[in-house]
């Protein structure tokens, strides 16, 4: 399947003094697949650190964790701690887990909720997809500010008959951003897995109702968007393209994943919510 991958930062421009502003990564780290040869999780995980270590990012949206990875991670890089439960409400399986920095943010409080019509219910599947699919979540306070910011990450279904429900998955994920107040500042990370050339998961149809999902979408920043996203490549990666609005790139350098991490420093202001959804 060729993929699109995107770190949403939803609020762009200055809440915050410069001093103040957020250095966010989102990093589909490849499940630990025994079967990867050359590109086992053993054979990768140290590179996969030392790309976190040298970005320092604040706070990380990963996709396809599992519980050995965030335990590894946080045993190597002790200054970052971590949440979330796995897709099937456990710590089995993958999680969306979220690190994040704790001399830089407090976590207010978290969550996780699932793309399906029972959000509520942990492991619950909805639209044909194959697999439970969600959203991990905090409300986040920058240390020494007061500030706060809610932050969403999330990955969406994989294969080519799943268009529908990425486009629902990121309807309701929209609904959410929706009915926050408006000096709400978000910030959202996740891997997309949108067709390269096909419809936008976040581009929902011109239902008013729909018209948070679209702002989404003019936020994307897309990974490759005219080929497949290699599963890892430990000598050369492509270099990381950018849409819409978002001025710079992390490159996807020898990530140790096989998507490649996307990075940005960001500045929150109110996100433009007309009347909720």
């Amino acid at each position: 399947m060729r993929s699109i991958f995107f770190l949403l930062a939803l609020h762009l421009a200055s809440l915050f003094a410069a001093a103040e502003s957020l250095r966010v990564m989102t990093f589909n780290v490849r499940y630990p697949n025994p079967g990867d040869g050359a590109n086992v999780w053993s054979a990768r995980r140290d590179l996969l650190v030392e790309t976190i270590r040298s970005r320092r990012p604040d706070v990380i949206g990963t996709q396809e964790l599992f519980y050995e990875q965030c335990q590894y991670i946080v045993e190597k890089l002790p200054e970052y701690s971590w949440f979330g439960l796995s897709r099937r409400g456990s710590h089995e399986d993958e999680h969306m887990g979220v690190f994040y920095r704790r001399d830089r943010l407090r976590v207010v409080e978290s969550g996780d909720f699932w793309l399906s019509v029972t959000p509520e219910k942990p492991g619950s599947v909805s639209w044909n997809m194959s697999l439970p699919r969600m959203v991990t979540w905090a409300v986040f306070e920058i240390a020494g500010t007061g500030k706060r910011f809610r932050y969403f990450n999330t990955h969406l279904a994989h294969r080519d008959v799943d268009e529908t429900a990425r486009l629902k998955s990121a309807m309701l994920l929209a609904c959410r951003v929706g009915l926050l107040d408006n000096d709400e500042p978000v910030v959202g990370t996740g891997d997309f897995n949108a067709p390269a050339g096909g419809a936008d998961p976040l581009d929902a149809p011109p239902a008013t109702t729909a018209e948070p999902a679209r702002r989404l979408a003019r936020r994307s920043h897309a990974h490759r968007p005219g080929g497949h996203i290699p599963r890892l490549h430990r000598q050369t990666a492509p270099r990381a393209h950018r849409l819409d609005s978002l001025p710079r790139s992390v490159e996807s350098r020898l990530c140790g994943n096989d998507h490649g991490p996307q990075g940005e420093r960001v500045s929150l202001r109110p996100f433009p919510r007309a009347g909720g959804v």
